[in-house]
């Protein structure tokens, strides 16, 4: 049994790498999988949103240049650069703060009665639809990277980011869309929901640890603690490829593949819990 978990923890991570930061949901696709990989109850929730922490760390890993200051700014070009990567911590963590107040009102609510198949489906066509349409019409960029974005559209991409909380409807989509429909270009608004996903993802992993613990009233075990370690492990390896895949991607290509996938994903999902499905997490 506990090889079973330790294998469905590597698919789950992979599942998770993989769509953490392509806008088609991560939660659509480990709906789905984890009807055929499962892991015990209680602490299947808990694992789904700690191995996000994996991402985070691909993110940091991948943009190190972008992420970390110089140790000795006392030069004009040090100085600069300093400023700049600031800038981007001091715009990410102004930004997160909708969604960690919002989350703190209404995130019971919202799992309680929004974490179903149809709301999940819905999101996922609707948001599919939006990609298409925002690549098919044109729309006048207003900057190109991060540093010339400003703080009041960080801090309205993170409001947009909330929309996420609705299952199914993807952190990285609400991001992206975000940050294009406020004027960003594809590279800024991609590498935005890069650099947000680091204090929301850890926010969110940091709660369902301490969450976890309190409803169970007892600490992990040695094996928990290690299948969570493979989890995010993986999750982490194959994040940081999806995210030099996308980064390059986007250099000739729109999201409207993506936003074509989302819509076939939910197809699949309604399909599944209509003709399929004979119990489980929406029972």
């Amino acid at each position: 049994m506990m090889n079973n978990e330790f294998i469905n923890a590597v698919i789950l991570g992979i599942i998770e790498g993989i769509t953490e930061f392509l806008p088609i949901s991560s939660t659509g696709h480990l709906i789905i999988a984890e009807q055929f990989f499962h892991l015990h109850p209680g602490f299947e929730k808990m694992f789904d949103v700690v191995i996000q922490f994996g991402a985070i760390l691909a993110v940091v890993v991948y943009f190190r240049d972008r992420l970390f200051p110089p140790l000795k700014h006392d030069t004009p070009e040090t100085r600069e650069k300093f400023n700049e990567v600031m800038s981007i911590w001091y715009k990410s963590a102004f930004a997160v703060i909708p969604a960690l107040v919002i989350g703190g009102l209404l995130g019971k609510k919202i799992q309680q009665h929004l974490f179903n198949h149809w709301v999940v489906a819905g999101a996922l066509f609707i948001g599919g639809i939006i990609l298409i349409l925002l690549e098919q019409k044109k729309h006048t960029i207003k900057y190109d990277d991060v540093d010339g974005m400003s703080y009041k559209k960080a801090f309205q991409v993170g409001l947009i980011q909330c929309f996420a909380m609705i299952p199914g409807t993807s952190r990285a989509a609400a991001t992206i869309i975000g940050g294009m429909i406020l004027g960003g270009s594809r590279k800024a608004a991609a590498e935005f929901s890069f650099f947000l996903a680091i204090p929301t993802m850890a926010a969110a992993s940091v709660y369902s640890l301490w969450k976890y613990r309190k409803e169970s009233n007892m600490a992990m075990t040695k094996e928990e603690w290690l299948i969570l370690g493979v989890g995010t492990l993986v999750s982490f390896l194959v994040a940081w490829g999806v995210i030099a895949f996308l980064m390059n991607y986007i250099r000739t290509r729109t999201f409207s593949a993506f936003g074509y996938y989302r819509i076939a994903l939910a197809i699949v999902v309604v399909d599944y819990f209509m003709f399929f499905h004979n119990g489980g997490i929406f029972q």
